[in-house]
């Protein structure tokens, strides 16, 4: 286990010089003690003209080769490397909420094994989201929240908070996009784990483009979707990963 506490995992793709001005953000305003992995998908990304300037800051920066492509990948391979008590899973192009990070941390040292940034609970927002997007969003989160055992208002939101000891028991069976943090949610309800949401400010990206896929993705996201269903419903057994995974 590593002596950091938290380790910060942020999947990116040609994010420029956009990670510059976060982790000087991050410098300025975060008190836990962490480390950032920021993981990438291929020599050619333009981090790499920017990584002189990791030396600039407090905290330690290890950049991650995603071994296969996409941010599903990605974010696996940095949850797999993280030896930290928890990780948390932060968007490339977020400037408004790395605030959160220590609330967070708080919230998990007070025993919660998710901690959700939520943008449809009170104090939460979402700005600029295309229809197609914003209906499916939140009529997939509203209904699990009705419908389900899953106590939070927010399921699909990617930014969010995980324990090790969730990490290391539960086997991430998605393959694509950010449905991983349905299903991690998903499975962490179903083991009766604590789960807890706070507030937070989403906007849609002005710079670069999206990675969000909404129909190569949407299979994926559905069969956790009727998983968390399930978990209340009919008792679905979670896949356990293997000790020597």
């Amino acid at each position: 286990m590593s002596n950091i506490p938290l380790d910060i995992v942020i999947p990116i793709y040609n994010e420029g010089r956009k990670i510059i001005e976060l982790f000087e953000c991050f410098n300025k305003n975060i008190k836990t003690d962490f480390r950032v992995l920021l993981c990438y998908d291929d020599n050619t990304d333009n981090i790499f003209k920017f990584k002189n300037e990791f030396n600039n800051f407090k905290f330690n920066i290890k950049l991650v080769k995603n071994p296969k492509k996409g941010p599903c990948s990605a974010v696996k391979e940095g949850l797999n490397l993280g030896g930290s008590n928890c990780v948390i899973v932060y968007p490339a192009d977020d400037l408004l909420n790395y605030d959160l990070i220590d609330h967070m941390y708080k919230a998990y040292t007070n025993g919660n094994d998710i901690v959700v940034a939520s943008r449809f609970m009170k104090g939460g927002s979402m700005k600029g989201c295309p229809l197609i997007k914003s209906i499916l969003v939140r009529l997939a989160s509203t209904t699990l929240y009705l419908f389900s055992s899953i106590p939070v208002r927010d399921s699909s939101n990617g930014f969010r908070l995980f324990s090790r000891r969730l990490i290391d028991e539960v086997e991430i069976e998605s393959k694509l996009g950010f449905a991983y943090s349905l299903e991690l949610l998903a499975k962490c309800n179903r083991m009766g784990l604590k789960i807890k949401e706070i507030p937070a400010q989403w906007e849609e990206r002005s710079e670069g483009s999206s990675r969000f896929r909404i129909m190569k993705w949407l299979p994926d996201y559905l069969r956790w979707y009727f998983y968390g269903l399930g978990t209340t419903w009919l008792r679905k057994k979670i896949k356990i990963r293997k000790k020597n995974d």
